[in-house]
């Protein structure tokens, strides 16, 4: 039980680096793209963050598994952030050196968030807590995805445009 207590409290200390990062890079970019990629990623932690907070704490109060706790997070929305500003002027601005970097390091700190809680579901022996870890583990994932899209839209936005708009060949 210790165990999974100290991974709930690594989890959480996780979420919240992962929210305090995504808002200073939220800040710090021009491009608007960018910058609602990191403000609605780190919403999502934050949601996160409060999630596992009740969790660890009514869990260390029963000593397992809580049945009280609303075990449950929003779908990620990040993913559609670039395609819902694909045809705004702002979001045309070109990324610089240090947005592409914090994309880079954002996305490490996902596919560590991943790993994190596929362990976690692995471990477990609940059902619901199974379940729980999973879907964290799915928006972890959602995440560097969104990431790995941002990347590619800030170093060949050509390439991103292009499957965005995924052109059909009719062989005319």
């Amino acid at each position: 039980m210790d165990k999974r207590i100290d991974s709930l409290a690594f989890a959480l200390e996780n979420e919240q680096k992962e929210h305090d990062y995504y808002m200073a890079h939220a800040n710090k970019t021009k491009n608007m793209a960018g910058k609602k990629m990191f403000e609605q990623i780190a919403a999502e932690e934050k949601e996160h963050y409060e999630v596992l907070k009740k969790l660890r704490s009514t869990w260390e109060k029963q000593q397992k598994w809580p049945e009280t706790v609303p075990l449950e997070v929003k779908k990620s929305l990040a993913g559609s952030i670039l395609k819902s500003m694909s045809d705004v002027k702002t979001a045309h601005i070109t990324g610089d050196d240090d947005d592409l970097m914090a994309v880079r390091t954002a996305i490490e700190f996902e596919a560590r968030g991943v790993a994190l809680y596929t362990k976690l579901e692995n471990e477990s022996t609940d059902a619901k807590e199974k379940s729980f870890f999973k879907l964290i583990a799915s928006v972890e994932r959602d995440h560097m995805l969104s990431l790995r899209d941002t990347e590619e839209f800030l170093t060949d936005p050509v390439s991103w445009y292009q499957n965005i708009e995924k052109p059909l060949l009719d062989g005319a």
